[in-house]
C-alpha cells in the first residue's frame, strides 16, 4: 500500500505542534507560581527560564570558545539625583537585628531603613544573629559600620549603640512586611513609634518574589540606596572574599580567569525533596548531576572552574567533580591562615556571607536552589552589571544555547534593581 506523503507531512506538523504547546506551558507554570509564591523561601519554584536569544541583555564573547558572556556595565544608580538634602531629623530610635543570613539581611536592612527615615528617626546598627540561640555577632564583624554611616548621613542619623539611657523596656516591637512603603508606615508603624518613642522592627517575608509589580509605583531612592548602597563587607573579611576569587581565576587559566559560582547545597536539597516534578518537569532545585549535565549540554568544557556554596565536600558531588575536576567548596580555595576563623566556628554565618559576596562576582552564577538567595543574588549581579545568571532546567537536546536560561528577572528586566539603575 503506498503513502500518501502529504499525510506524513501533516502528522510531521502536528507533532511539532504538541511540543512547541508543551514548552510553552512548561514556561507559562514557572511564571504563574512566582506570581502566586508566598510564605518563606523554601515554597517558591524558579522562574520561567527559557527566553528568547534576541531578547537576552549579554553576548557572547567574541574570539573565545564557551558560553562565557560579556558583563554589562551600561546601568548607573539612579538614587543619587532624587535623594534630597534636607534635614535629618532626630527623635526617637529605630532598632533591628540582621538574621538568617545575607540575602535577608539586605531587604532588612532596607527596611529598618525606610522605618527611621519616615518617622524621623535615629537608626542604632544591628546586630547579627544566625539561626542558633545565642549566636551572636556584632555588625562590624562582618560589615563596614563606617562605610553604612557615611551613606546614609543625608538620609538618616546612624548610632552604634543604643544610649544607656534608653531601656529596652521602652521598646517596642514592631513586624514590618518586607519591602516596607510609607503607606504602611504611616498607618501602622507611626502611632506605635509616637506612643512608645522607641521600636524594634522586624522584617518578615510574606513574598520571596523580588519582581518589579505595576503597584509599587516609583521605587523610593531612599530603599534604592539602604539596597544596594550601603552594606560593604569589613576589610579583613573582604580581602578574604577577594583571596578566594583569585585563587579561583588563577584555576581558570583556559577560559581567561572565568569561573561558575554555583548555589548548591546539600542539606537544602535534602529540605526542598528536588525529586517532585511539577507540571512540564519543573523543580524546585537541582542536585550535582542535574546541574552537571545541564552546564556540559550548554557547552562548558571539562576545565571550567566551579565554585560550591556546599559547606564542606559531599560524596554526593564527586560526579560533578568527575565532569568538572575544577570544582571546589570554600574550604579548598580561602588562604590556610584563615580558616580557623571563617570556617571552623560554630556560627555558619562567615561562610554565608562568603558564598553570597563570592556567587555575586562569579563570572556565571547558576541557582541549583530557588528561594531569596537566589533572587538577592541577582539584585547584586544587576548592580555590578554582572547579568549571567543561568537558571537550570532539564534539556532534552544534546545541546542548547546558555542565552535560553538566562534568569527572567534579567531578561525581562523585571528585578526590583532595575527600578534603581538606569
Amino acid at each position: 500500500m503506498g503513502v500518501d506523503l502529504r499525510q506524513v507531512v501533516a502528522g510531521i506538523l502536528t507533532i511539532t505542534m504538541f511540543v512547541m504547546l508543551g514548552q510553552m506551558l512548561h514556561r507559562d507554570y514557572y511564571d504563574s507560581l512566582q506570581e502566586k509564591a508566598q510564605g518563606d523561601a523554601h515554597d517558591i519554584e524558579f522562574e520561567g527560564s527559557r527566553v528568547s536569544v534576541k531578547d537576552s541583555l549579554v553576548g557572547a564573547l567574541e574570539g573565545n570558545k564557551g558560553p562565557w558572556m560579556d558583563d554589562n556595565n551600561d546601568l548607573n544608580p539612579c538614587w543619587p539625583t532624587l535623594l534630597s538634602d534636607e534635614a535629618v531629623s532626630s527623635k526617637g530610635y529605630v532598632t533591628f537585628s540582621l538574621t538568617n543570613g545575607p540575602e535577608y539581611h539586605i531587604s532588612q536592612i532596607t527596611d529598618a531603613v525606610m522605618v527611621a527615615k519616615h518617622l524621623g528617626a535615629t537608626l542604632v546598627l544591628p546586630d547579627i544573629r544566625g539561626s542558633k540561640p545565642g549566636d551572636e555577632r556584632n555588625f562590624e564583624d562582618i560589615y563596614d559600620a563606617d562605610k553604612l554611616i557615611k551613606s546614609l548621613e543625608n538620609v538618616i542619623k546612624v548610632v552604634k549603640q543604643l544610649p544607656e539611657q534608653v531601656s529596652l523596656r521602652d521598646i517596642a516591637i514592631v513586624k514590618v512586611p518586607t519591602r516596607v512603603t510609607e503607606d504602611y508606615i504611616n498607618e501602622h508603624i507611626e502611632p506605635i513609634f509616637k506612643s512608645k518613642g522607641n521600636i524594634r522592627v522586624a522584617t518578615y517575608f510574606p513574598s520571596v518574589n523580588l519582581r518589579k509589580s505595576s503597584q509599587d509605583g516609583e521605587t523610593d531612592p531612599v530603599s534604592c540606596l539602604a539596597m544596594f548602597g550601603s552594606l560593604e563587607l569589613q576589610p579583613e573579611l573582604n580581602a578574604v572574599v577577594e583571596s578566594m576569587i583569585e585563587r579561583l581565576r588563577t584555576h581558570s587559566s583556559k577560559s581567561a580567569g572565568r569561573f561558575i559560582a554555583v548555589d548548591l547545597r546539600i542539606e537544602a536539597l535534602e529540605k526542598k525533596n528536588c525529586h517532585s516534578t511539577g507540571v512540564g518537569g519543573s523543580k524546585t532545585c537541582y542536585n550535582a548531576q542535574e546541574i552537571a549535565v545541564f552546564l556540559r549540554k550548554l557547552g562548558f568544557s571539562g576545565d571550567t572552574t566551579i565554585y560550591l556554596t556546599q559547606p564542606r565536600w559531599d560524596s554526593s558531588l564527586n560526579i560533578l567533580k568527575d565532569i568538572f575536576p575544577k570544582t571546589f567548596t570554600k574550604e579548598a580555595v580561602m588562604p590556610a591562615s584563615k580558616r580557623s576563623k571563617y570556617l571552623e566556628s560554630e556560627s555558619s554565618e562567615y561562610e554565608n556571607v562568603i558564598d553570597f559576596y563570592i556567587s555575586s562576582r562569579s563570572d556565571v552564577f547558576v541557582p541549583a536552589i530557588s528561594g531569596l538567595f537566589y533572587a538577592n543574588t541577582v539584585g547584586k549581579r544587576i548592580a555590578l552589571g554582572k547579568p549571567q545568571v543561568l537558571v537550570p532546567a532539564e534539556i532534552s537536546e544534546t545541546s542548547s544555547l546558555a542565552t535560553d536560561f538566562i534568569s527572567p528577572y534579567i531578561s525581562k528586566k523585571n528585578h526590583l534593581a532595575y527600578s534603581c539603575f538606569c
